[in-house]
């Protein structure tokens, strides 16, 4: 009884559909979301529970490998990573108007605003940095 009162307050009634934003196909890990991956199908209202529309999924990089057809949640995305383990970064090092500019390697993966620890190719030194942007760490000058 509580269930169907629930139900009535949220204005769904038991087994019927809603249309949901789903995948229009498969999606790998890491592969960033555009509103055009989407396709609008009927789902039942406790299967689209949770579900993101695909306003709010595009930009954002699946977590995980995702089938053709899923209902996308929170859960299965995460923002994009700008910056790879492993891969070449340029490090700004900043203090007022002076930039000094450099390469380096990314010790940790990152999106736009996190911390991240880096390694400078020319002095072999690990800084502590923020993503600034695609392949870029900005270092703050002690």
């Amino acid at each position: 009884m509580a269930a169907l009162l629930a139900l009535a307050l949220l204005g769904a009634v038991p087994g019927e559909d809603v249309p949901v934003a789903v995948l229009a196909h498969a999606v790998e890990k890491g592969t960033r979301l555009e509103a055009a991956d989407f396709a609008i199908e009927p789902r039942a209202a406790a299967a689209a529970r949770g579900a993101l529309r695909a306003e709010d999924a595009a930009g954002m990089e699946a977590v995980r490998r995702l089938a053709a057809g899923a209902v996308v949640r929170r859960t299965d995305l995460t923002r994009p990573q700008l910056v790879r383990r492993g891969e070449p970064v340029t490090i700004r090092i900043v203090n007022g108007p002076l930039v000094i500019t450099t390469g380096g390697r990314a010790l940790a993966s990152g999106s736009q605003g996190e911390m991240v620890r880096v390694v400078a190719s020319a002095t072999s030194r690990t800084l502590d940095g923020i993503v600034d942007g695609s392949g870029t760490v900005r270092v703050a000058a002690p």
